[in-house]
Order: C-alpha cells, then structure tokens, then sequence
C-alpha cells in the first residue's frame, strides 16, 4: 500500500469560522445594500481552503469579489480570478475590498462618459461635412441658377 503525506493543516484552516463570515459581510454590507452586489456565497479552492464570493445581480450573478483564505493569508481576488490585494489582516481586506467595489463604480461612470463624448464627437464630425458640402453645391448651383432666372 501507498501513502501519500499530506502538509498537515494548521489551526484556523478549513471553513469560515462565523466570526470571519461576519467580518467579510458587515464589511460588503454597503455594496449588499445599495442593491450593487446581489448576494453572497461561499465554497472552497481545490485543496479545501474557504472562499467568499460577492455576487452580482441576477440573472447572471457573476462573480464581483472572491476572498480567499489560505492558511493564515486572505487573499482578494476581482471576478476574473485577478489578485487585487493579500493580508493577514480580515478588517484590512474588507476595507480593500470596499474600495475595489467603489472603484469599479466609477470606472463605469467614466467608461459612459467616454462613450457619449466620442459619439458626439463623431456625430458632429459626420454633420460639419454634410455642412461643408452643402455650402460647395450651392456655390456652384447659384450661379448657374441665376442664369435661368
């Protein structure tokens, strides 16, 4: 028979105690609220180490935050499984988090503006040459108008 030897696991590892899952909620409490996030949940990685995940809104709840415990470290990662931020300090991951949440936020505001200014950008590009062409065809249709009349 074989036996493989395992890292032994340390105090503190396996799933959330419910005094952290209550850290990371009150800490995304604001985004849960204001209707930004549409929900919670956990799981675990590939080798059992617990994870949090903030939902988006339904229908499509995608993945918004994903906090990870490994061992003592929690680790911050954004929905595309990017890490944001590592401490060993909850309090100090959930007030990243909160500001990763605001930041994304803002990040829409500015992608919107940006698009409305570039397509009024264009728009008045494409309407100053219909201008522009329009004054070189009555600069030649008038005079040979007035030859007529």
């Amino acid at each position: 028979m074989t036996v493989v030897a395992f890292k032994p696991r340390l105090p503190g590892e396996g799933p959330w105690r419910a005094a952290e899952l209550k850290q990371i909620v009150d800490g995304l409490a604001a985004p849960l609220n204001d209707g930004d996030a549409g929900g919670w949940d956990v799981g675990v990685t590939e080798v059992g180490d617990p994870q949090f995940y903030l939902l988006g809104r339904p229908p499509q709840d995608e993945c918004l935050l994903c906090i990870s415990r490994l061992g003592r470290l929690y680790v911050l990662e954004d929905g595309r499984g990017r890490v944001l931020f590592e401490h060993n300090s909850l309090l100090v991951l959930a007030e990243q988090a909160r500001t990763v949440l605001r930041k994304k936020k803002s990040q829409i505001a500015a992608r919107v503006a940006l698009v409305w200014c570039a397509i009024r950008q264009a728009f008045e590009e494409k309407l100053d040459a219909v201008a522009i062409e329009g004054e070189e065809l009555l600069t030649h249709v008038v005079p040979q108008l007035g030859v007529l009349a």
